[in-house]
Order: C-alpha cells, then structure tokens, then sequence
C-alpha cells in the first residue's frame, strides 16, 4: 500500500463500532476502511453513502448490486474490490458460476437480458472513452423506474470511487474470494501503465 493504516487504537473512539462491525461481518478490519478512517469525517460520509446504496430496501437487487461493484473493479484494477466484491456475489447469487464469467459476460449464456443491460450501463459509466446512449437508458427503463436507475447510476458511481481510491493507494485482496479467473477483467486492453 502506499499509505499505511495507524493502529486501531490511533482512530476515534466513534469509529470503533465501525471496524467493530466490519470484524464481525467479514473476519477481519477491512484495509480500506482503515485508510479513509484517516480522515475520520471522510470515512463516515464514505460509509453512510455505502450503507444508503446497500441497503435491503434498495431498488436495485443485492444480486445485481455485485454484479456491478465487481465488473467496475475489474475494469478499475482494483484487486481488493474485485476480492470482497466477488465473495459478496458468489454468496447473494448462491455459486461462483457468475463471478467467474463475469469479465466475459458478452459472450456467457448466464446472464439475463437485464443483467446485461446493467452491464452495459456500468461500463459505459466506467470507461472514459464510451458514452452512455439513449439507447441504453430506454433499455434500462424497461427494469427501473426514475428513482432506480438515479440509485443505479449511483452506485455505479461510487463503486468507481470505491475502487479507484482503492487501486491508486494499492490496496491488496483480503483473501475473500479464490475464484479462478477473477481478476481476467483486468487484461481490458488497456496499456500497461493502467495495469
């Protein structure tokens, strides 16, 4: 990593309960966390944000939800987010199946028409050279309404800060997810300098 996280006990006391949670849910204090807990008030508008996009109310269903954070972090290089994220998909949608075809989901029989159509969408929010059509959003518009594809766009927007705050500081995997193949979205074309 290029910044080092501080000791637990150098953070705020309110922050405990944060890291306290994220312990209990994933075994550990995830790296992340630690680095925008630096600045603490950073870290808590990061996660009320997280927690608004990631709630069980959302419009946008937990399965479609992953799928999302991992093609971003894929595309983004972001190992770490590739890792949780990808943990996170293989247990809502029940098999690694969709986790490990994920980089190649054009050419895979296993997702449906709206699956891909969020696909689509989360890539051309993603990379900097495509543009998000009209074309595009009617499609969408067959699956959400306006609050969902704001809340859609939303979370395709934060995954992006997500995991490029998180590959700019190199943050590595926490061992969450040992999906062969995961990480084949990162050969995207891109020069070597972005790898």
């Amino acid at each position: 990593m290029h910044v080092q996280d501080k000791p637990l006990k150098a953070y705020p006391w309110w922050l405990k309960p944060f890291f306290w949670s994220q312990k209990r849910r994933y075994g550990q204090v995830l790296k992340p966390g630690l680095l925008w807990a630096r600045v603490p008030r950073l870290f808590a508008a990061v996660a009320l944000l997280y927690g608004v996009l990631d709630r069980r109310r959302s419009p946008v269903d937990p399965v479609l939800r992953s799928l999302v954070t991992v093609r971003v972090s894929q595309i983004n290089h972001c190992a770490f987010c590739v890792d949780i994220n990808g943990a996170t998909l293989a247990r809502r949608a029940g098999t690694e199946d969709k986790v490990a075809a994920l980089a190649g989901w054009r050419e895979s029989t296993l997702f449906d028409a709206r699956e891909r159509a969020v696909l689509a969408y989360a890539e051309a929010m993603t990379y900097t050279d495509r543009d998000v059509g009209a074309g595009l959003v009617a499609t969408l518009r067959n699956y959400f309404d306006d609050d969902g594809l704001v809340e859609l766009t939303g979370l395709i927007a934060f995954q992006n800060l997500s995991s490029k705050f998180n590959a700019a500081l190199d943050v590595a995997p926490q061992g969450f997810c040992q999906v062969p193949g995961l990480t084949d979205g990162f050969d995207d074309g891109a020069p070597p300098e972005r790898r």
